[in-house]
């Protein structure tokens, strides 16, 4: 199997694009068949995907990728009178849903947002302050 390409899709999952070497056969006009193979195309979740050690994957065709946003900002509903508050997630976590407006942040900008107290909180399940270096609330 090859990799041709890498993509993601709308709900931030990756898949890799695969062509994996299947056999096959070659009919013959005069009705004679043999054995062949073929590449055929699939695509296979990027979690299913063992690289190859020493191989360098940074020239493999990537669509999807917004470059150094590895945070999702979820604009959330406040409860009674609490006022609508973002909570910062790690790109890959299952809990970053629910909300009513979904953004893709740098660092930087998960970091700057969580530093507005009344405004951000870290996801209890992927604890991305554990990794932006910042003290969970």
């Amino acid at each position: 199997m090859i990799v041709t390409g890498r993509s993601r899709t709308p709900d931030g999952h990756w898949w890799y694009e695969c062509e994996a070497i299947l056999p096959s056969r070659h009919q013959h006009p005069d009705g004679h068949a043999e054995p062949k193979s073929a590449p055929t195309a699939i695509s296979v979740a990027a979690e299913d995907i063992t690289p190859i050690p020493g191989e360098s994957y940074t020239a493999v065709p990537t669509a999807g990728a917004v470059a150094g946003r590895q945070w999702l900002a979820v604009r959330m509903r406040g409860t009674g009178d609490a006022e609508p508050w973002w909570c910062v997630h790690r790109r890959d976590c299952w809990q970053a849903r629910d909300g009513w407006l979904t953004r893709r942040v740098t660092a930087q900008e998960a970091v700057e947002l969580l530093a507005r107290t009344a405004e951000a909180r870290v996801c209890d399940i992927c604890r991305p302050d554990r990794v932006l270096d910042r003290p969970g609330r």
